[in-house]
Parts: C-alpha cells; sequence; structure tokens
C-alpha cells in the first residue's frame, strides 16, 4: 500500500470520525457536475486512469446486476473492486475489494488524505465537494492508490451525464433501464431522463441495455452512433428464453452474439434474469474485446451463487418476511409479479415507507391489488415521506385498485409498524416490507440482529 498522509487540520483519529466527517457534507445535497471531483482527482494524482471500470447506470437493477458481475468475474480469478450506493448494512459495504468491506482504518486513513483537499476546494468558488463526491474519491482512492483490481464494478449515483462517476472512462458500459426515477433531477419525461443515462456512453466503449421502450432505445441508438460506440440492445443484439424454476434456480438461457449458454440464478424475480443477461452480455463483451478468460463452469456458477441484500430476501419462517427494496413503480411492478409466482399465501400484509421524491401514484397501481393489509409508515430519514400522505395517496386510488375488503394502517414510527406487521401475520400469510432501501436497512438490520448497522446514501 502506497504512503497515504493528509495535510493540515486534526486528523481523523477513528472510523466513526472519519464517517461523521463524510456525512456531515450531506447538507450540501446533489450537485450535478464534474468540476469538484475533477479537481479533486487531478490533486491527488488522477488514481482513476490507473483503473479498467464497467459503470452501471440505470433506473433500476444496477446493484442486482453489480452483484451479478462480482460474483462472476470472482469466480472467473480476477481480482474485483465493487462500488455501490445506497448501503443495506455498513458505510464500509460501499467499496469491496474481492467482495470484502474496506478495512475501517483504511478508510480512516483516506478521508484524512481527502479531507485538506476537500477543505480547499470548500474556499474556492466551487463550493464544497458533497457527500457523494467525497464517497466516490474515496472508492478511486481507494481502488487506484491500495488495492488495484483487475476490474472495478461501478455504478453510478444518479443519472449518469454529470453523475461524479462519470469521471471515469470505462472499458464496458451497462443501461440496466430506464423508468421514473428521481425526476425532480433528472427531467419527467422518459426521453429526458435516458439522456441523462445515455451520458454514460463514452466514444468507443461499447455499451450493454435492456432498455425495451421505443423512445428510450432512440435515445440510447442515436448517443451510441454519435459517439461510435457499439450499442448491445437485449431483443436486438442478444436474448434470453425463461426455462423455468427449479429447486429455488431461475433457469433462462442466454444467446448472445459471441455465444449462447445456459444459465441459473438463486435472485428471485424475472426481472433479474434481464439484470443477469445484461451482465453477461458485458461479460462477453469484456472476453471478446478485452480477451478477458472466462470459462462457462466458472461463469455458471459465480451467476448461481450472485446474493444481494434487500432483494426479494427472505428473513425468517414464523412469521414468512421477504424484504424487497421496491421504491419505484418499475420495482413495483416486478414486486407485484414476483410475489405470487415464489410464494403461496392466505393473506399478503404490507409494511411501506418512503421518501418524499417519487412518483407514488404509480407505485400504488401495481400494489393494491395483491394486498390484504397495508401498513404505511416513515423510514427514519431527513427525505421521508408523510405516512398520513401515502395514506391520502392510497385512498384515493382504493375503488379502483384495491382489493375489497383492504385494511389500511397508519403507523409512523417503523419499530412499532415492524411489530404490528409480525403480530398480525399468520402461519399461512406473507408480510413483506418494500419502500425505500433506507427502511428496508433499518427493519434488516432490527431483524437480523445486527447492532453495528448504520445506513445512508
Amino acid at each position: 500500500m502506497e504512503d497515504l498522509h493528509g495535510g493540515e487540520g486534526a486528523p481523523l483519529g477513528t472510523y466513526t470520525e472519519a464517517v461523521d466527517w463524510i456525512n456531515s457534507l450531506i447538507p450540501f445535497g446533489i450537485r450535478p457536475g464534474l468540476e469538484r471531483i475533477e479537481l479533486l482527482m487531478e490533486r491527488l494524482g488522477s488514481p482513476e486512469r490507473r483503473l479498467k471500470f464497467i459503470h452501471v447506470a440505470g433506473t433500476n437493477g444496477k446493484g442486482s446486476t453489480c452483484a451479478f458481475l462480482t460474483s462472476v468475474l470472482l469466480k472467473s480469478g480476477y481480482s474485483v473492486g465493487t462500488f455501490t450506493s445506497p448501503y443495506i448494512t455498513k458505510f464500509t459495504n460501499r467499496f469491496q475489494y474481492n467482495a470484502t468491506d474496506i478495512p475501517e482504518a483504511t478508510l480512516t486513513e483516506l478521508a484524512n488524505l481527502l479531507r485538506p483537499e476537500v477543505e480547499r476546494i470548500a474556499e474556492s468558488e466551487l463550493g464544497s465537494p458533497t457527500m457523494f463526491e467525497v464517497a466516490t474519491a474515496l472508492a478511486l482512492l481507494y481502488f487506484g492508490r491500495v488495492t488495484y483490481p483487475d476490474v472495478v464494478v461501478w455504478e453510478t449515483g444518479l443519472g449518469g451525464r454529470l453523475d461524479v462517476t462519470n469521471i471515469v472512462n470505462p472499458v464496458v458500459s451497462i443501461i440496466t433501464n430506464v423508468g421514473y426515477d428521481h425526476t425532480d433531477v433528472l427531467g419527467d419525461t422518459l426521453e429526458q431522463i435516458a439522456m441523462e443515462k445515455a451520458g454514460i456512453i463514452k466514444p468507443g466503449v461499447p455499451v450493454i441495455s435492456c432498455v425495451t421502450q421505443p423512445e428510450v432505445i432512440a435515445v440510447l441508438k442515436a448517443k451510441a452512433a454519435a459517439c461510435r460506440s457499439t450499442l448491445y440492445l437485449a431483443g436486438e443484439d442478444f436474448s434470453y428464453e425463461v426455462a423455468g424454476i427449479q429447486d429455488g434456480v431461475q433457469n433462462f438461457n442466454f444467446k448472445g452474439p459471441f455465444r449462447s449458454l445456459e444459465l441459473g440464478i438463486a435472485m428471485k424475480g424475472e426481472h433479474q434474469i434481464s439484470n443477469a443477461s445484461g451482465a453477461m452480455m458485458a461479460l462477453e463483451a469484456l472476453r471478446q474485446y478485452m480477451a478477458f478468460m472466462l470459462e462457462d463452469e466458472d461463469v455458471q456458477e459465480g451467476f448461481r451463487h450472485t446474493f444481494w441484500a434487500g432483494r426479494l430476501e427472505e428473513i425468517g419462517a414464523s412469521p414468512r418476511i421477504i424484504l424487497d427494496g421496491a421504491h419505484n413503480p418499475e420495482g413495483a411492478e416486478s414486486l407485484a409479479k414476483s410475489l405470487p409466482q415464489y410464494y403461496k399465501y392466505d393473506h399478503l400484509n404490507l409494511l411501506m415507507g418512503m421518501l418524499a421524491n417519487k412518483h407514488h401514484e404509480s407505485y400504488f397501481k401495481h400494489i393494491l391489488p395483491i394486498v390484504d393489509t397495508l401498513i404505511l409508515t416513515e423510514p427514519d430519514f431527513r427525505k421521508k415521506m408523510d405516512a398520513e400522505d401515502l395514506q391520502i395517496i392510497a385512498e384515493s386510488l382504493r375503488e379502483k385498485y384495491a382489493k375489497e375488503n383492504l385494511e389500511i394502517i397508519v403507523e409512523r414510527d417503523w419499530g412499532k409498524a415492524l411489530q404490528l406487521l409480525k403480530s398480525i401475520t399468520a402461519e399461512n400469510d406473507l408480510a413483506v416490507i418494500s419502500g425505500t432501501l433506507y427502511l428496508i436497512s433499518d427493519v434488516r438490520s432490527t431483524l437480523l440482529q445486527q447492532p453495528d448497522s448504520e445506513k445512508g446514501w
């Protein structure tokens, strides 16, 4: 490991101090643009230039796609850095090397290296780097100056074009899908959102996508053509055929331009087959253009053993509890479709909490037809949506979308709401907790009794 030492100011002595300092930048919000991160990296020797990145953008499925890529590349003998957000258990989850979190001492050391530079930029007309910019810079230092992985699986924060992760020049780009999310920042038409996501397409770098809407496909094709990048599109250049579920494994046949392969995944939901196919096509691009050695058996095993917390994750058998971070219309549609496919139950009881910046009407249109009891709560997070406002939306859609005897309960305290959910769910019922990952994170750590759980963006 290189000698890493920061500049002036009392050093951050502990991991907790380091994380507190990074989180103290949260009030600077989300500020699209690359000027601050570019300056920060320049001052730190541009560590990103030493690395190969797979850049992953999209509305849903980014985390799962990153998990598939990491698992297969590790199984194939490569060292892998993985940068994802938000995290489910602990701040260190965001920065992984070979599927292991960054050590707390290393994170503290890197934070000390970053802090004086961050403070210098904060005093300039550019203003302070944001929390996400500093986290991204920390990831680049960890991968580019400490661990040197063969490849970095690199998830965007928001959008793509002006997202700070877009400072990298990847070897392959992935746009999982495009839907309505973060419309307050990215625009409120699919074309506008697609333009932002398409911002990760770089000249000559192959791009893979599983988007389906014609207007989105048109945006991606135009951008890829302008960049002279090869676009591999699901349904046109590669495809999959579902081959059924056996022993909890979803089997499918991947058909690509270079080879076909039978694959199986333990992740639940047909949308995960789409994510896995996109990941497989990206791996094929690495094999074809970058001479990566990816043997069939390693690829198959890597896919089969992929796990990603909080995505149709079963926790507890009595009562049966499912966690799923569906927080937008597309996620809700996948959840509503997947639950009856995988589970038999008399009553479905759903606990949900949301942030205030989402399209919740469309979410409810997908969820209300399958729910018997709906418990509305609030995540322990600054941008939470008022549970009573959620109730107003749900009630307004009741007549058209809900089951006849739907019961709606408001319990603003998520801890009490969780106890209520458990108490009303009988042996033959199913309890589901859905919504923002900030809620999923707290509930998961409570159910799994993980006292050192943290959470955040």
